[in-house]
Formats: structure tokens, sequence, C-alpha cells
């Protein structure tokens, strides 16, 4: 359920979270972001009312609302409720897909925990790049959405070769539906990263050149072939279900 649907649950109207990256202190005010002020406004929230303000550096905060007209506002932080935590997650690297899917993807992966969202450039992809501001403005909202405290790292378009040839952290799973490769059951335990293919699927070269390299493993996620962005987040929620934050619960 989503705040802005204004509805009540538990007999009061849930409190909106809002993401800032000034300093959190007692006592302090902060001045809204254009978005946030339109945002507040459409909710029809006013001064006096409650706001939870959050980042991964400081945690969550009480607030409330001391000002708002039209794109402009602020308000004032009370009692910290959330302490700061590591909030570790899997880096998705995806081939950028067209709007209306990669935007439906970043809120879902944001959801589902990522920390760090890379679209890459392949041969077949439809995409000729994804537009990091508004993706990182989606992140931002899911978060706020979904109780983060961080919100995830949406990096520029680059070429899959070159993002590959830079990676300096674990192994990377590539689903690979249509190649001999094991489950991502069986893959899961230090992975740090899972790389989706783009709508048409990863030319026969490209995944020859994946395999070669020792720091990727191709990986199976189901009997079916799966759109791109349901690959994804099934990807996702298997490794955050195997060996991720939801592992063990």
């Amino acid at each position: 359920m989503h705040e802005d649907d204004e509805s009540v649950m538990g007999g009061r109207v849930s409190i909106p979270r809002l993401h800032t990256d000034a300093a959190l202190a007692p006592g302090a005010e902060i001045a809204l972001t254009p978005a946030q002020a339109h945002h507040l406004g459409v909710l029809r929230r006013g001064p006096g009312d409650a706001l939870h303000a959050f980042n991964s550096r400081d945690g969550e905060w009480a607030a409330e609302l001391t000002a708002l007209r039209k794109d402009k506002g602020a308000f004032r932080l009370g009692e910290r409720l959330r302490a700061p935590a590591a909030e570790p997650g899997p880096t998705l690297i995806v081939a950028a897909l067209k709007r209306e899917p990669m935007d439906w993807l970043v809120e879902k992966a944001t959801e589902l925990g990522v920390s760090r969202i890379q679209p890459v450039i392949t041969r077949r992809t439809v995409a000729s790049h994804a537009n990091t501001e508004r993706l990182s403005a989606i992140a931002r909202a899911a978060a706020e959405q979904c109780e983060r405290l961080s919100v995830p790292v949406v990096n520029d378009t680059l070429p899959l070769h070159a993002v590959v040839d830079a990676w300096r952290g674990g192994r990377i799973l590539v689903a690979a539906e249509r190649r001999e490769s094991d489950s991502i059951a069986r893959l899961a335990s230090g992975c740090e990263a899972l790389l989706i293919g783009p709508e048409g699927g990863f030319m026969a070269a490209e995944l020859d050149d994946l395999a070669r390299r020792p720091i990727v493993s191709l990986c199976r996620l189901g009997p079916r072939i799966l759109r791109a962005e349901t690959a994804a987040v099934a990807g996702l929620a298997a490794l955050q279900a195997l060996a991720g934050d939801w592992a063990g619960q």
C-alpha cells in the first residue's frame, strides 16, 4: 500500500516518508525540495502534520511540517526513530529497457533491496540509454514507500563490456535461459550482482564472452522464458531468499 493512497491503517492516516541528503539532528529545520512540496500538496498535508525524514547516514527521524506553499516548504525534526543501519544488497545490471518497463523495474528492484542499478547496452538492446535522473527519482520514491533507509544508486548507461571489464566485486550471475547452466539456487552464495539481458536476449557471442570470465556464472531462473523485467524481479527475489537479507527468516 502506498502512502499517497490516503488510506487509514490501524486507525491512523499513514505518515509520509521523505528522503533527504541534509544532515538530520534534533530541532533542525530543513527545506523541502520542489518535488517534495508538490507531493505533500497532492496529499493535502499542511503545517503541523507529521512526517518522517530519513537517509542512510543519519537514520529515520520524526518531523513536523512547518510550512508549505506551492513548490516551497520546510519541516522541523524531532526525535530519531531508527538508527542508521547497513542495508547491503545486490547490484542489478540490466540491459536498458523501454521507458515504461524500465521505470517499473527500478521501482520493484528498489523494493527488493538492490544497492545499485547499472543499465547497460548490449547488441540487442532496444533503448539507446536510460534516463538516470528520472530513474533516480523513481528509486527515491520507492525507498520512501518501502521503508528503506538507503536509496539505490542508479548509474549512467554504459556498454556491457565496460561494466564487466571494470568489475571488482564478487561473482556476477547472468540469466541465460537458453544455455546449459546451473540453477540460481546452486549459484546464489557469494553472488554480488545479477545481469539481465535485453528483450531479445543475449547474442551467443556475448554469452560466450561472459562465460569465459572467472567472475561470471551463467544460471537458469526456472523452466520458463521470462520477459526481461520479470526475469530481473524473479532473480532478485530468489537471490534475497537464498543468500540475501531474507535468508533464514
